[in-house]
């Protein structure tokens, strides 16, 4: 039974994922260095929500490669300590900005949730289809880490801008609207949809 703050992140994937079946048609899997986005466009609707999602789109194609990096080894998929330290500091850059230092540490723990759902649909992918298994290992400490620092920077930017988008009630369907715009020019895969879906329950302030 979805928990009460699933429940608009479940709607809003049912959302996202017309938006990009009409937008794209059926996709097929891809990973992280073959997905090219489509021509950008500026979305009215989604009244500035969509820096979050864009944002939320690319952590999640990195989450890839950090599958890939943990494939076949003994590194485990979940990293309380990494997450941990993940949190708390941007529990603290969110406290310097002026933001709610709770509202922003929820929606970073939805993208961690989100990262390692993408990771455990990969891992079984893989796990599969021998074939599609990735024939390189990146460097978790030296390519992945720093990129997703760069986008922990910029969800916090995006966040403190859209501080009162995300507060009022029509919050959700904008939130909708660019989530399934971002997926468009993502062209995420039905996994990474998943993923997304993940990633928001705590953006609007209304759905925590």
């Amino acid at each position: 039974m979805p928990t009460r703050r699933l429940r608009p992140a479940l709607a809003l994937l049912g959302a996202v994922a017309t938006a990009a079946t009409l937008a794209l048609g059926p996709a097929s899997p891809a990973t992280a260095d073959t997905r090219q986005p489509a021509p950008a466009r500026q979305s009215t609707t989604a009244h500035g929500l969509a820096s979050l999602t864009d944002l939320f789109a690319q952590r999640l194609l990195l989450a890839d490669k950090v599958a890939a990096a943990k494939y076949g080894t003994d590194t485990p998929i979940d990293d309380p300590a990494r997450e941990a330290q993940i949190l708390s500091d941007v529990r603290a850059r969110a406290t310097g900005l002026g933001l709610d230092p709770d509202g922003v540490t929820a929606v970073f723990r939805d993208q961690i949730e989100a990262n390692k759902l993408v990771q455990r649909g990969l891992h079984a992918r893989w796990d599969a289809n021998p074939g599609e298994r990735p024939t390189e290992r990146p460097d978790l400490a030296k390519e992945v880490r720093p990129a997703l620092d760069r986008i922990t920077t910029g969800l916090l930017a995006a966040l403190r801008e859209t501080e009162r988008a995300r507060a009022v009630p029509s919050c959700g369907p904008r939130l909708a609207t660019a989530a399934g715009w971002s997926a468009y020019t993502h062209r995420l895969d039905a996994l990474h949809l998943e993923g997304l879906a993940r990633a928001l329950p705590s953006v609007c302030a209304g759905s925590r």
